[in-house]
């Protein structure tokens, strides 16, 4: 659907408004690293320029109805000027890395004017290994992330040297700004538009009935699946404490092939990777603050995206949200990943991003004051510890102005008493990650970077052993020839040996005997308990399992045993 003058925002888009506080900044957005000298500001501004008329809610701004008497809605600014939403800055002598993400941490740390498109992007310049950056800056309101992802066209192309498009761009004209009468005409007249869809799928399932019944059953038991989920809260952490408006930006790069090499070898998603990889680090940084983790699971907000093919590239939110568990009391890494995709394979087959699509159609009838309390209750901690966001980006490389893209770190936000955000993102055969925090909580923030680095190391380690070592086979054995021969050399002795009794000393009463000594008797192996069966599965109130649930061993030790007991069993 073509972005419009005087589109109401989704209930969706509305929640992310409502939400933003002082200190909870609700845009999104991304550090990206690009090989090359900046190209000059005014040809960046105009390349900008040129492609805006692809995505025209960038130059839209909010506009409420008087009297709260419905959801903002996007309006053409007629005061648009992209040298605000542009700017320009360059690194000190040596522009590290490091000096970058402290710039981007205070970016991050300032709200968006809402009396302005929702946007900013920033060029650097001065960055170390001839290198430039761009940080991007939206409001989720206007973007989710995997709506962002295809926004990237608009910047960004797929050739070093695009050919140019053959028509002029028209200059842009906005509509005048509404009155206030516009304005709740505006509103009401989208809601109408709703209420007229309600009545067009009511029309349909009086047609279908047998289809109107399984979609109510579905939404049924999805809205009871996330009513569930809300009375199992999750457990207090100390990522779960009030946050201030200042932020850190934590970053790590790993490899995409190191991912599918561990899902290859154990199963499961890359997503089940990056989760359980996730734990791992958590796991550490707790143990790091003295905090015991025996039987605690942290929850993750995952959001999933709903988007229709048809939808990819429109602006808006088109997802739901699950919660995911992060089993960090899980020591084993292999465990831990079995557990994790377990838990992601049953979340895929309930019913919970159904139940939530369910509420956010309901939300888009309900007046601003309940939305924005409902809003609240979708970011309670007692929901979630922490936002864990994968999105999949382009496994090729990309080109602004002739440079090649060859980093992207991406930046989530931080709801209220939430201090640690984690967004992952794809590009051209990499997996980064990068760690929003707040600034006086998450001190310690790059601790749980290195443990991502760690924890995945350790699950590559593992897979790899698992690749390198051959499965072992018992050998095949004639129980019938093994037979015989113990019989034949049992009754022929060897040949050129006589045999000879030697006669024991004898040994009066005077002698004395030294006592026999008695012989080291066998330890007997004492079965150890597993904090999690082979399967994954688990007490959920401490992380055990039922007891005299043993460990199972294996190994050649073990495979030569089996066979001699196999042996055995065919001789009898």
């Amino acid at each position: 659907m073509p972005q419009q003058h005087l589109d109401r925002l989704t209930a969706v888009d509305a929640s992310f408004l409502a939400q933003e506080g002082s200190n909870s900044h609700m845009h999104i957005g991304a550090v990206i690293l690009v090989e090359g000298q900046a190209p000059p500001f005014e040809e960046f501004i105009e390349h900008i320029q040129g492609r805006l008329h692809l995505v025209p809610r960038y130059r839209q701004k909010l506009a409420f109805p008087p009297g709260d008497s419905g959801r903002p809605l996007w309006v053409d600014d007629p005061t648009f000027n992209i040298a605000y939403h542009v700017r320009h800055t360059a690194l000190p002598h040596p522009g590290s890395e490091e000096q970058l993400l402290q710039l981007a941490s205070r970016i991050a740390s300032q709200q968006l004017d809402r009396s302005k498109p929702l946007w900013e992007m920033w060029i650097i310049e001065g960055l170390e290994d001839n290198r430039f950056a761009l940080i991007n800056k939206t409001h989720h309101a206007l973007v989710d992330g995997v709506s962002g992802v295809d926004l990237a066209t608009v910047l960004f192309d797929l050739e070093k040297n695009p050919p140019k498009p053959g028509t002029a761009v028209e200059p842009w004209t906005p509509h005048p700004e509404p009155s206030a009468a516009e304005l709740v005409a505006a509103g009401l007249r989208d809601a109408a538009r709703g209420v007229f869809g309600l009545a067009s799928r009511a029309l349909r399932y009086a047609q279908r009935p047998d289809k109107a019944l399984e979609e109510v059953r579905e939404a049924v038991e999805g809205v009871s699946e996330l009513a569930w989920a809300g009375l199992n809260p999750a457990p207090p952490t100390p990522l779960n404490v009030e946050i201030g408006p200042h932020r850190r930006l934590a970053v790590t790069r790993e490899q995409l092939e190191d991912f599918k090499t561990v899902k290859n070898a154990f199963g499961g998603t890359v997503n089940d990777v990056v989760l359980t990889t996730v734990s791992g680090a958590l796991r550490s940084w707790l143990h790091a603050r003295g905090i015991r983790t025996e039987g605690l699971e942290l929850r993750a907000l995952v959001p999933v995206s709903i988007r229709s093919s048809s939808e990819q590239g429109a602006l808006g939110n088109r997802i739901a949200v699950m919660r995911g568990p992060l089993p960090v009391y899980i020591k084993d890494p292999v465990a831990r990943l079995r557990f994790v995709k377990q838990a992601m394979d049953g979340l895929k087959e309930s019913k919970q991003a159904v139940g939530a699509e369910v509420l956010a159609g309901v939300q888009q009838m309900a007046p601003p004051t309940i939305l924005a309390q409902a809003s609240r209750v979708n970011f309670s901690t007692r929901l979630f510890n922490l936002i864990v966001t994968n999105v999949p980006g382009p496994q090729f490389p990309l080109y602004v102005l002739g440079h090649k893209m060859v980093g992207l770190y991406p930046i989530a936000f931080l709801p209220t008493n939430h201090s640690l955000a984690v967004a992952i993102m794809s590009y051209d055969g990499e997996v980064n990650f990068g760690l929003l925090a707040d600034y006086d909580a998450m001190p310690d923030v790059e601790e749980i970077t290195q443990g991502i680095s760690d924890s995945l190391a350790e699950l590559v380690r593992l897979a790899n052993k698992k690749g390198a070592t051959p499965e072992r086979k018992p050998p095949k054995v004639d129980a019938k020839k093994v037979v015989k021969k113990k019989a034949a050399n049992a009754k022929a002795p060897k040949a050129g040996k006589k045999t000879s009794k030697k006669k024991s000393p004898e040994i009066s009463a005077a002698t004395p005997v030294a006592p026999a000594k008695p012989k080291a008797a066998k330890p007997r192996p004492v079965p150890t308990t597993s904090p999690v069966a082979e399967d994954g599965t688990h007490a959920p109130s401490l992380g055990l399992p039922s007891s005299g649930t043993p460990r199972i061993a294996t190994g050649p030790a073990a495979e030569m045993r089996a066979a001699r007991r196999a042996r055995r069993t065919r001789s009898k």
